[in-house]
């Protein structure tokens, strides 16, 4: 079989330099520390500045390096597992849950929402908003939508607003027997108020993991969590935890 045209092409320099600094990003430099200057890094390597643009630029897509505004180019901390298809199930906020309770607003969902839930299109519904943070930055936000028919014994006395009533609303979710739940990953686009939330620009690349969760025949909780596609990637398997990848390209599946 003869060679194909691709074969023959070279690797690009940018391509080899990209390889050369992830080495030495594992070997020299910590997560959070701030990289030499780019005329600085082309000349210890021995490149052109536009060469180590394109490799800085690389990196940076793969989710190793963060360029950030007033501050200059750092290593990024390791990618985040977000587990899916896993056989163990348990409600949102319980056990080693490493979400953060923001806030909670009653109101209205999206119709497409409230198709799912099967409530009417005005009906309000509880909705949590919920942060995850990696190594002091943002890597996920999570809009929980629960009808009041899943929490009846929700008392607005007691968790009035703010985080407080999204714990509350967390708490009574496990009043109910989880039956079952079905997740599905979709690459999207980050939404203006998703952007902000995640520090990133409006459009960038996300992951969109939507989860219904399944208690008396019918869908008691709706999940939407938006992870920033550059800071994580999904894992598969029965153990149902999140792991943390210390080296993203050599144990990539």
């Amino acid at each position: 079989m003869g060679t194909t045209q691709l074969e023959t092409v070279p690797e690009p320099k940018y391509w080899h330099l990209k390889t050369v600094l992830s080495e030495a990003l594992e070997s020299e430099f910590s997560v959070g520390e701030i990289l030499p200057n780019e005329r600085d890094l082309a000349a210890r390597f021995g490149v052109a500045r536009a060469t180590l643009r394109q490799a800085l630029e690389q990196l940076e897509l793969e989710g190793r390096l963060q360029r950030r505004r007033g501050v200059g180019t750092t290593v990024a901390p390791p990618r985040v597992g977000v587990a899916v298809g896993t056989e163990q199930h348990a409600w949102p906020g319980a056990g080693n849950d490493v979400w953060q309770a923001v806030d909670c607003a009653v109101a209205a969902p999206p119709a497409a929402v409230a198709a799912v839930l099967e409530t009417g299109r005005e009906e309000a519904v509880y909705t949590v908003r919920r942060s995850r943070v990696s190594h002091g930055q943002p890597v996920a936000a999570e809009l929980l939508y629960v009808p009041a028919s899943s929490v009846p014994e929700l008392s607005a006395i007691d968790a009035p607003s703010g985080p407080a009533r999204a714990r509350a609303v967390l708490r009574e979710l496990q009043r109910l027997e989880l039956e079952g739940q079905e997740s599905a990953v979709e690459l999207g686009s980050a939404r203006a108020d998703d952007a902000k939330e995640l520090d990133r620009l409006p459009g960038a690349p996300v992951l969109v993991v939507t989860t219904r969760f399944l208690a008396d025949g019918r869908t008691a909780a709706l999940s939407v969590a938006t992870y920033r596609a550059d800071t994580c990637r999904l894992t598969f398997g029965d153990s149902g935890g999140v792991e943390i990848h210390q080296d993203p390209e050599r144990r990539a599946s």
